[in-house]
């Protein structure tokens, strides 16, 4: 794994490629009993679920800036299902605070083991859907970066995620190449939730033909009270 993050110029301390190898044993144990992933293999691991997970410091020039400009930032993972990408960037980049949110609590429990096995501070995992925990005082308006992967299509992701963004922040979701068309169905969505901007960064995973788009929506202005809807009506009616 060294040899590629390096590739990504993320140079990875061995504390660091230790708790990498110890969340994937522990990826895979659990894996046994509960399905938290389809890819078991370690390189594709490494590759699919680890290097991707990271590869946003490479591609997202901002994710940095503000990193380093900022000295902490309070990030939020919707929809961190196993862990990712929330986990892998706690463990490349310390320095950021990490909210894990997912929906189903066999997972939070789990998330919870590694984060106390690996040792790792500033970063909670929380249990609840999207929908609820953005109307939350703690969570709503809240986080300078909001990142999803796998979760669904932006027009859905936008109401599920914008509302936790600060104004001032922005929301990064991992998606594959086609992302433009994506972005063109949201354009509505993301207007009507306080989002501005928006840009694709294309990426090339490091030694591989697996290509990612990142797709990064500043938010402007706080999302009307009238969203998130409630649960299942973003993915039965998107905006």
């Amino acid at each position: 794994m060294n040899n590629l993050s390096k590739k990504m110029n993320i140079n990875l301390t061995n504390e660091q490629l230790k708790s990498f190898e110890t969340y994937y044993n522990m990826l895979i144990e659990k894996n046994k009993v509960m399905n938290l992933t389809a890819i078991t293999d370690r390189d594709e691991v490494i590759m699919k679920h680890f290097i991707d997970s990271i590869s946003v410091m490479a591609a997202v020039p901002l994710f940095g800036q503000l990193l380093s400009e900022k000295g902490q930032i309070s990030l939020l993972d919707v929809g961190t299902g196993a862990g990712f990408p929330g986990i892998p960037l706690k463990i490349a980049f310390p320095d950021l605070k990490i909210t894990l949110l997912d929906s189903l609590n066999k997972r939070v429990l789990f998330l919870n083991e590694v984060i106390s096995t690996l040792g790792l501070t500033d970063i909670t995992a929380v249990h609840g859907r999207a929908e609820e925990a953005a109307r939350k005082p703690e969570y709503r308006d809240n986080f300078d970066v909001v990142v999803s992967r796998a979760v669904a299509a932006l027009p859905v992701l936008s109401e599920y995620t914008l509302p936790f963004v600060k104004k001032g922040g922005v929301l990064i979701s991992y998606k594959t190449p086609g992302a433009e068309e994506e972005l063109s169905n949201a354009k509505r969505a993301i207007k009507l939730l306080g989002g501005g901007n928006a840009s694709i960064y294309p990426y090339t995973l490091p030694d591989s033909d697996i290509t990612r788009s990142f797709i990064v929506i500043s938010k402007e202005k706080p999302t009307p009270k009238a969203y998130p809807r409630k649960a299942g009506t973003a993915k039965k009616d998107p905006l």
